[in-house]
């Protein structure tokens, strides 16, 4: 370990030995004709975790000195550049490791980050499960000319999963996360069990409710662990790992359905392999490690060192714990009440998580997820199951190609160039269906449009909403403004699944993916003057800029 070096001219400047054998090397006069100030030096920084060399000190030429005096070292990092302040105290310094300024990647945290994903999977099955089995289902329990209660068997789950958004947001507040974790398991377990055993609708409906409020409250926390525990240097990725698991889930349902044209009971299999993963996610999350963030809210710092030795090694305790008590003016403040997140302080960021998931929903992607089976039939594909499954692939291939552009290109450009995909991809369709020209390739063009329409959504507005609010939320109002932003996710899904096949019937198909293009524009419009950028930034850094201390 390097003490920090000084060197004194009527006082002591001093300039952290970040490196091993780092020297400082220029005169106060050369500083100042540089345009550093006395007390402050900007060190380039390659990133959180970057590897190799990624903080050089200039040659300087002052004389090397030990510090004995006490000096105490304020950083913070914007973007790309960190500023370092040093400032001359009485006492002794407190050593602090070497190590710290490495920022060496921990891959510890990957586990836990893969059994909160299961809440994802878990989410994306249900969703997607209703596709393939809505007709067999609705043959067994005796409403295949009712299309109203065909359509509470969709939107049920949706309706269940708007009320569970808002409560996962409390649970995870009050009790921590893991421990909202575990108590999603009961309704997401029992629910499934009630949908493979349905003998009327009736039961059914139940079991979609209490599925939908499971997955309600996992849409909320999922992304909430995942930003809390995750390394600045790879949070981006990780973030989208969310998304993934999703389209991952949807993928599975889909697949899962292929064997019903040859055993129409299979549809209550379908639901009863959704307890596997719920029964997964409680044995994985009684053995993960709390979020450090909410620890130290809660002033429990002990065991958020004990956290932070679990996710990151036990070299990375000392720095985590001082970016995490001297970063986030909301370990000092108290959690946020719900009328908070309307003050003037919050508005602002808050609506802008809202509008987010608002955009995401109305520019049609459920509509595609939930009925893309009917559409490629009236389309004439003949394996309309099969032409599912492969939407479902190509959100999975999306995925996987944001999340290794996410901590690179950025949150906000990935959502401008997924949006814009979107809307071209929803126009063709448009057209396919009313440019008499185009009618004898409408089955192909039907495909190709939705299956790029999918990889449009899944390269920003699939993973990057659900990233991009706990980044820009303060720690006091994250959980919270979460489930706010997850509530308008859910009512606009409802409206959707409950709605689109009526406005379908009196507009035409045409007509509503035209409509969902212009969402599309409209949100690439709102994106490019209200979003900001996070990639490569602390979250006590982005909430110190986007939410201020009064």
């Amino acid at each position: 370990m390097q003490a920090a070096s000084v060197a004194a001219a009527k006082g002591n400047i001093a300039a952290p030995d970040l490196r091993s054998r780092a020297r400082v090397s220029a005169s106060l006069g050369q500083l100042k004709k540089a345009g550093f100030r006395r007390n402050d030096l900007l060190m380039p920084d390659a990133g959180f975790g970057c590897g190799g060399s990624c903080l050089r000190l200039v040659d300087m030429g002052v004389g090397i000195a030990r510090v004995r005096n006490g000096v105490e070292t304020v950083f913070r990092s914007k973007g790309k550049a960190r500023y370092f302040q040093a400032q001359a105290s009485a006492g002794d310094i407190e050593d602090v490791p070497s190590d710290k300024f490495k920022a060496k990647p921990s891959g510890t945290v990957l586990p836990f980050v893969g059994v909160a994903c299961l809440g994802a999977i878990l989410f994306g099955y249900h969703l997607g499960v209703v596709n393939g089995a809505l007709e067999y289902l609705a043959r067994d329990l005796g409403i295949t000319e009712n299309a109203v209660l065909q359509g509470w068997v969709v939107s049920t789950l949706l309706a269940g999963a708007t009320v569970g958004s808002f409560t996962g947001g409390a649970l995870a507040d009050k009790f921590g996360r893991t421990r909202a974790f575990l108590m999603d398991v009961v309704p997401l377990a029992v629910g499934a069990f009630l949908s493979a055993t349905a003998q009327n609708v009736q039961t059914m409906l139940i079991g979609r409710l209490l599925a939908g409020i499971g997955i309600g409250i996992s849409s909320a926390i999922v992304p909430l662990y995942i930003s809390e525990i995750s390394p600045t240097e790879i949070r981006g990725a990780l973030g989208s790992v969310n998304q993934l698991f999703i389209c991952i889930g949807i993928l599975a349902a889909l697949v899962a359905g292929l064997p019903l044209a040859g055993n129409p009971s299979w549809w209550r299999t379908m639901f009863g392999i959704a307890i596997v993963p719920s029964v997964l996610l409680a044995l994985g999350m009684a053995i993960s490690p709390e979020s450090p963030r909410w620890l130290i809210q809660q002033g429990k710092l002990a065991q958020a060192e004990t956290a932070i030795k679990t996710l990151y090694g036990k070299d990375r305790v000392v720095e985590v714990m001082h970016e995490l008590k001297s970063g986030g003016q909301g370990s000092t403040e108290q959690d946020a009440g719900w009328f908070d997140l309307f003050s003037k302080r919050y508005r602002r960021v808050v609506s802008v998580g809202a509008a987010l998931f608002l955009f995401q929903q109305l520019a049609g992607i459920n509509a595609v997820v939930y009925y893309s089976t009917s559409v490629f039939r009236s389309a004439g594909i003949a394996s309309d199951v099969a032409a599912s499954a492969l939407v479902g692939a190509s959100n999975v291939f999306g995925t996987c190609v944001a999340s290794s552009l996410m901590d690179r290109q950025g949150r906000k450009s990935l959502l401008i160039t997924s949006f814009t995909g979107m809307a071209a991809s929803m126009l063709l369709l448009s057209l396919s269906f009313t440019w008499k020209v185009l009618a004898p390739y409408s089955g192909t063009l039907a495909v190709v449009g939705t299956v790029l329409y999918v990889l449009s959504f899944s390269l920003g507005a699939g993973p990057v909403p659900a990233l991009l609010l706990p980044e820009i939320f303060a720690s006091r109002i994250r959980a919270k403004a979460v489930a706010l932003s997850l509530g308008m996710h859910w009512i606009s899904n409802f409206v959707i699944g409950l709605y689109f096949l009526s406005v379908v019937t009196k507009f035409g198909i045409s007509k509503v993916y035209l409509g969902f293009a212009s969402v599309c524009l409209l949100g690439v419009l709102y994106i490019a003057a209200n979003v900001v950028e996070t990639k490569g930034r602390s979250l006590e850094d982005i909430e110190r800029e986007l939410n201020p201390a009064i």
